[in-house]
């Protein structure tokens, strides 16, 4: 385990691009290999995840090739993966696993999907029951833990309400739908990211969508496209929070993704008071992007709950580690899913902010930090527990801290951004 030590930092200046997006780039690959035809896949995601995806569809029988940040994936069809020799091992991604199983239940094959230490320990009841309800077999550790079983077959369609809101639950359904006979429908609670739908359509599956529901037809065949991820919103944000904090900060981030299911964090960042303007907006495979400028401001806080928080869920914990730094804190509510993220990040967060001296409370669902009123912050030992994103959170905030912060485990950033530190580098003064 590497640790990094951060310093203050006066500002930061400059362009950057982004990685490309996890969630879309998980996506495209999956469906690139149930296509008929050869795919490529343009600014893929360098993300330890993404490559999960790679190595279990590669596993599954498909052809895939890398270039950089370049794939190109020979489509085996619908019905064209072939039995794994091994367990299919999805790392720390939980997206892999779950989408991957929504694909594996409709295969006339058995398989197992495990991962680390940290995925082992995630629940996975809420895709085992609408999987089962369809037809598939599944078994799962005690108390619905994977590595999970999966013998399956033709699948039955379902109308599935979702009691919890989760774009990679919904996504593992209709998937899972493209081997049902007949339509298979997914009604959400709440809104989530809609990135699966988007690439549906675009590779040709027929899906229909509403607000807050979708339903695609069993039998779908792909086709092949050619595609280019957008930068990782979800990254951009762990940057544009560090020039929110910086005085003297100009900062320029191109390419970014848009979509609108997800660039919530935008908007409540600036309801905070940060001067956040997008110019170059433009739509490439249904999927909005655009270059984001941001400059210093002081911002003054304020509360994510309900539909808030589910689009933002990612960005969460960088919004929890502004708090201290805003006029009346943050208070983040009707967040639970925190609590089984890569590690409880409601827990990582108050333990780690306390450390650098902010008042910070947990809820079973939530967290409240207090504001700049509190007191100044100092320099810390960061324990992220094998997070990427409470690594990167509190890693901005100690940019901008009295004194040292040592960020242990620091390599646990290459989950979804590998040169996160070093981009910070470049971009300092």
């Amino acid at each position: 385990m590497t640790d990094r030590k951060i310093t203050p930092a006066r500002a930061l200046r400059g362009e950057s691009s982004l990685p490309g997006d996890k969630s879309i780039s998980h996506r495209y690959a999956i469906l690139s290999a149930l296509a008929c035809g050869a795919s490529e896949i343009e600014n893929y995601a360098p993300a330890a995840d993404c490559a999960s995806t790679l190595a279990c569809l590669a596993a599954l029988g498909v052809t895939v090739g890398r270039d950089g940040s370049r794939v190109t994936i020979d489509g085996a069809g619908l019905h064209g993966l072939k039995p794994p020799g091994a367990p299919l091992d999805a790392g720390n991604s939980g997206t892999t696993l779950r989408l991957l199983a929504g694909v594996l239940a409709g295969q006339p094959f058995e398989s197992l999907l495990t991962g680390d230490d940290s995925l082992r320990k995630r629940p996975m009841r809420r895709i085992v029951e609408p999987l089962t309800s369809m037809g598939a077999t599944i078994e799962a550790e005690e108390g619905g833990f994977p590595p999970l079983r999966i013998r399956g077959g033709p699948l039955n369609p379902i109308r599935y309400e979702m009691p919890i809101p989760s774009a990679q639950v919904k996504s593992c359904v209709l998937l899972a739908g493209l081997y049902a006979t007949g339509s298979t429908t997914v009604l959400e609670p709440v809104a989530t990211r809609d990135h699966t739908e988007l690439a549906l359509a675009e590779f040709g599956a027929r899906i229909a969508t509403t607000s807050g529901m979708a339903t695609i037809a069993g039998g779908s065949q792909l086709q092949a496209r050619s595609l280019e991820v957008p930068g990782d919103l979800s990254s951009a944000v762990f940057l544009i929070a560090a020039a929110l904090l910086l005085p003297g900060s100009e900062l320029r981030l191109t390419g970014v993704g848009l979509n609108p299911t997800r660039s919530a964090v935008l908007d409540f960042l600036l309801s905070m008071g940060a001067p956040i303007r997008i110019t170059g907006r433009r739509t490439l495979a249904g999927e909005s992007r655009g270059d984001v400028a941001v400059q210093y401001a002081p911002l003054s806080g304020g509360v994510i709950s309900g539909a808030l928080s589910a689009l933002m869920i990612d960005e969460l914990p960088m919004m929890a580690a502004l708090g201290p730094f805003t006029g009346r804190g943050i208070t983040i509510l009707d967040a639970r899913e925190l609590r089984v993220k890569e590690t409880d990040r409601i827990a990582a967060l108050v333990e780690n902010l306390r450390r650098m001296g902010a008042r910070a409370e947990s809820f079973p669902d939530g967290i409240t930090i207090a504001g700049r009123d509190a007191g100044p912050l100092h320099g810390a030992e960061i324990d992220p527990h094998g997070d990427h994103r409470i690594a990167m959170a509190m890693a901005v905030a100690g940019l901008a801290v009295q004194g040292e912060t040592t960020v242990h485990d620091a390599d646990c950033v290459g989950v979804s951004f590998p040169a996160f530190f070093d981009t910070i580098d470049r971009l300092r003064e």
